[in-house]
């Protein structure tokens, strides 16, 4: 598989973390994200959308990083990661879905305004996030809930959900999301996201660096 990313942006950090997750082998193409190199002629061939990621397996070209994960997990059948019963892997997909329409996009208005627009010189806006916060807080609090009852989103092991939902939140501590109300969810990712080897070898911290400061 090659994969077509910039391992600092959430969706590319999702991919690659989710590949080493499965064990899944594939061939990084490094696509600069600031360099806007999704926009190019030649990227927009492989994904019309000028988004990262994209896939190219044998001929066979993928975008929408939750669909690439379903992919790969299928194709080196990973059944633990992506579990074949019927009513599991419903839950699996009704959480892929619940991402990449919801939680995504709530995460993403903390990452531009306290990750992003600092890095280009300008400041956050204190109501475009207060505008945000109450929807985040909604869909925290569904996350919540659900992490209540278990250790992992899906069951007893960790799934590609669980790596496609911490995603938008890689960045949490520098993101300025409003966790302090659910221990729930700051413990799945403090204490199991994080603690995954692939999420550890996918690192991006303060100023989209991928490397830990000494």
């Amino acid at each position: 598989m090659e994969i077509y990313a910039d391992p600092i942006t959430v969706n590319s950090r999702k991919v690659i973390a989710g590949l080493k997750f499965l064990e899944a082998d594939y061939t990084l193409n490094h696509t600069d994200y600031f360099q806007a190199k999704q926009k190019s002629p030649e990227y927009l061939k492989i994904n019309p959308n000028a988004c990262l990621p994209s896939m190219i397996d044998d001929g066979f070209t993928l975008w929408e990083s939750n669909a690439i994960l379903q992919y790969a997990a299928d194709k080196h059948n990973r059944t633990q990661a992506y579990p074949t019963d019927l009513k599991t892997r419903a839950d699996v997909n009704r959480w892929l879905l619940w991402e990449s329409s919801s939680w995504f996009p709530s995460c993403y208005v903390y990452l531009v305004e306290n990750c992003v627009k600092p890095l280009l010189g300008d400041k956050p806006d204190p109501t475009v996030l207060a505008g945000e916060e109450e929807n985040f807080r909604k869909l925290a609090g569904i996350l919540d809930s659900r992490l209540a009852g278990g250790a992992w989103l899906c069951g007893s092991n960790p799934t590609i959900a669980d790596i496609a939902v911490a995603a938008p939140m890689h960045m949490h501590r520098v993101q300025g999301l409003p966790l302090n109300d659910f221990p729930n969810l700051v413990r799945w990712m403090a204490e199991k996201v994080e603690k995954l080897p692939a999420w550890i070898g996918t690192y991006v911290g303060p100023g989209f660096t991928l490397e830990r400061a000494s």
